[in-house]
């Protein structure tokens, strides 16, 4: 057994201090729960941030990730592997895409889709000066291009200037973005869902009257779905639940369950508008990461996991609602399938802490007063029902 206080102290010495973390170091995981280096046991409904989708150690996708890391892990893409092709054919056959492009990251995969908006406006002859709409209160990512479409002072601040000529609609009202709406406009970017932003999914006549206004004018419309797709919200994506489509689209998180694995797709006008030598990556796409998210996507369709989240993600809103009415600090509930979000009129801070060291169940925030549900996919009922025993105790606690 590890000395964990010593492990902490090291990487507080060595690790650029940008996080505040928890005092725990978790050593392995199985099934929906993880294990520290103490040995206790926790029940996991973060899953390291939507990532870990099939829980923790599934038999089937550790075998294909040992058997490729045994035959190869990396060539560039100056050449062709077999594994990106085939991850490749089964990500647009499940979103209903032209083209994809495999990044390292959620956040690469952002700055992808910025480029191809950039690259379609530039082919019709637009001003240099065109502009992007992205919304109020979004999360993109990261570096300077995603920071510059993430709707959040806070997070932008700091880092000014960032890209010119992004402009910031709210969402879910409609007006806002035509409002917005001008000869110099070549796209919408947002969120199908907001994660960091609250848990907010769009509302039916807000997304498909965004379709339809970046139809009216030749915009494009680019749908994040990083968080909330992969069969996180009941639908594989969570557009399609709407009948929409967008042009261009980002996934990432739980497409690798652990691998760091993004893509950028896009369909249509979008597919044709870059050319070679515009956009690169050396290790995006290697047969390893490849190997792992052509894996996830045939354990999505073997589990049916995308029908397992609408069956158990509604059991979870009538167990979160409950919490609404027991307790007077929780306002709402909010989601769809297991992205859910639980707001509060206290800070959730403590809450989080508590859950965590003294009723060993992961969860995470998502802003300064709502809790975020996004758990491994192949949780059952018995886990929800576990889950609100430990948060219940957590919240009387904090209530003190």
């Amino acid at each position: 057994m590890i000395n964990k206080e010593e492990y902490i102290n090291k990487a507080e010495q060595s690790f650029y201090k940008t996080y505040n973390r928890f005092p725990v170091i978790f050593d392995h995981g199985q099934g929906v729960n993880l294990y520290d280096s103490e040995g206790q046991e926790y029940l996991d409904f973060g899953a390291g941030i939507a990532v870990m989708a099939l829980g923790y150690n599934d038999p089937d996708f550790s075998k294909a990730v040992k058997d490729q890391v045994d035959k190869l892990l990396h060539t560039s893409n100056l050449f062709y592997n077999q594994p990106s092709i085939e991850a490749g054919e089964k990500l647009l056959k499940v979103s209903q895409m032209d083209r994809v492009f495999f990044t390292n990251s959620g956040t690469e995969a952002v700055e992808g889709a910025l480029k191809i908006a950039k690259r379609y406006a530039y082919n019709k002859g637009m001003a240099p000066d065109y502009e992007i709409i992205a919304m109020k209160h979004s999360f993109h990512g990261r570096s300077l291009g995603a920071l510059s479409v993430t709707g959040n002072d806070h997070y932008q601040e700091p880092f000014y200037p960032l890209i010119p000529n992004i402009k910031f609609a709210e969402f879910n009202n409609l007006d806002s973005v035509k409002e917005l709406v001008n000869e110099k406009t070549c796209a919408v970017l947002m969120e199908t869902i907001q994660g960091e932003g609250g848990i907010y999914p769009a509302d039916d006549e807000f997304i498909k009257g965004v379709r339809k206004l970046c139809d009216d004018h030749d915009m494009l419309l680019m749908l994040d779905e990083i968080q909330c797709g992969m069969g996180r919200s009941g639908d594989m994506f969570a557009w399609q639940g709407y009948g929409v489509k967008p042009d261009v689209m980002t996934v990432a998180k739980a497409l690798g369950n652990g691998v760091p694995v993004g893509a950028f797709l896009a369909c249509g006008k979008a597919a044709t508008a870059m050319v070679p030598g515009d956009h690169g990556t050396t290790y995006g796409g290697n047969p390893l990461v490849c190997a792992a998210a052509s894996k996830v996507l045939d354990l999505f369709e073997e589990k049916k996991l995308v029908d397992h989240v609408k069956e158990i993600g509604a059991y979870l809103a009538e167990k979160t609602a409950g919490l609404v009415d027991k307790y007077d600090a929780v306002v709402e509930s909010r989601g769809k399938g297991l992205i859910q979000g639980l707001e509060l009129s206290i800070p959730v801070a403590p809450i989080v802490k508590n859950a965590l060291i003294e009723q060993k169940l992961v969860l995470i925030s998502a802003g300064s007063n709502i809790i975020r549900f996004v758990p491994p996919l192949v949780i059952e009922k018995s886990d929800v029902d576990e889950m609100i025993i430990r948060l219940e105790k957590a919240i009387e606690s904090s209530l003190q």
